[in-house]
């Protein structure tokens, strides 16, 4: 009996120390990439000259999206760790939050393509919803996109008849939430379907700004930049698809490792999810001239208010 129960204390600490050590590595990561958000956001706010360009409010609005996902995501990777119960009620729109900004970040790739294709195709004759006091008309569009699957998914998702909406405690996770094999299925073919159709329009306007390339004899600087900034995007869109390779890990994982499950839902959450969200809109914002500049210049600033210690 004694055995037992050192056994019992000795599981019970290995996992509150495997509990803490997870959070000591999500945290500072999310906090890093908030930092560099915040100061490219204030960037964009104090700088004329992005807000009036479609593609700089298109990577803003990117930034917007990627923060709100990861900090639902962030916040119920906390909650499971903890095994943090709460009600539907209050579980469903942070779930919902998280899903339709995941998908969201797809949508927003394959429109900074197109806004691209349409710089270089028609420079002059550039349709009125792309010009950057109008743009907002496509971003509202993405958000109705995203929101239409989530919302009927979470709609006509059957819980547990035994769990009350607004009083039963549950682990917010979406196989509580939607249990059924079908629409986790279904949820899986709208994601692919999302991923597909984007990496079709991102192949079509890298092509299209390619053959451009041939024909152009001046101005091909533009269309080689364009030409870079599309293919970043495929890139970018790599890193998202990395977030569905989770099953192929799991089985490789627990075939060749002795991992509790747990351990290999955190490798996979961070690895897949957490790491390519943070470098997505880094390596996009950094690659970029004129904000690399204004960043540089904005630590620069920052370095010099701070006084040494006499």
């Amino acid at each position: 009996m004694q055995n037992l129960t050192e056994l019992q204390t000795n599981g019970t600490s290995h996992r509150s120390l495997s509990v803490i050590i997870k959070v000591c590595v999500v945290i500072p990561f999310f906090c890093i990439f908030l930092c560099c958000i915040a100061v490219m956001l204030h960037i964009f706010a104090s700088q004329r000259q992005f807000l009036d360009t479609s593609r700089y409010i298109l990577f803003a609005y990117m930034l917007v999206n990627d923060t709100l996902q990861l900090m639902t995501s962030v916040l119920l990777f906390l909650f499971v760790m903890g095994q943090v119960k709460f009600s539907l009620v209050y579980c469903v729109p942070l779930l919902l939050i998280s899903t339709v900004t995941f998908q969201n970040t797809p949508l927003i790739l394959a429109t900074m393509s197109l806004e691209r294709y349409i710089a270089i195709i028609y420079p002059l004759r550039r349709p009125a919803s792309w010009r950057s006091d109008r743009i907002w008309i496509i971003i509202l569009s993405l958000w109705f996109i995203s929101c239409i699957f989530p919302v009927i998914d979470f709609s006509i998702g059957k819980h547990d008849p035994a769990v009350d909406v607004l009083s039963t405690p549950v682990l917010c996770k979406n196989t509580v939430v939607n249990p059924s094999p079908i629409q986790t299925l279904i949820r899986a073919a709208v994601n692919v379907l999302f991923f597909a159709v984007v990496a079709v329009i991102i192949l079509f306007t890298y092509v299209t700004i390619l053959l451009e390339t041939r024909k152009l004899r001046q101005d091909k600087v533009s269309v080689n930049k364009a030409m870079h900034t599309v293919l970043l995007h495929g890139f970018q869109l790599l890193l998202c698809v990395l977030a569905f390779t989770h099953p192929i890990t799991e089985s490789l994982i627990v075939l060749h490792a002795n991992w509790q499950p747990e351990d290999v839902a955190f490798f996979n959450y961070f690895c897949f999810i957490l790491i390519p969200r943070f470098l997505s809109p880094l390596i996009y914002g950094f690659r970029d001239q004129s904000i690399r500049g204004c960043i540089r210049k904005t630590f620069f600033s920052c370095s010099k208010k701070v006084k040494p210690w006499s």
